[in-house]
């Protein structure tokens, strides 16, 4: 079964992250897969912003 819970802080940690954090995660990711990852939460992290830009005709 899984840990809702956990899994939910996950997500609200990942929330929090900067641009800045995100890029060195990706440069210090041991593999590749971990990488691809990071740069994946980092895309959606920005399209979030962006998201929340166009809402405010901010763009």
């Amino acid at each position: 079964m899984c840990d809702v819970d956990k899994f939910n802080r996950i997500y609200e940690d990942i929330k929090g992250l900067t641009q800045d954090d995100t890029m060195q995660l990706i440069l210090e990711a041991p593999s590749e897969e971990e990488k691809r990852f990071y740069e994946m939460v980092g895309d959606y992290l920005l399209q979030k912003k962006q998201q929340e830009c166009i809402a405010r005709n901010v763009f």
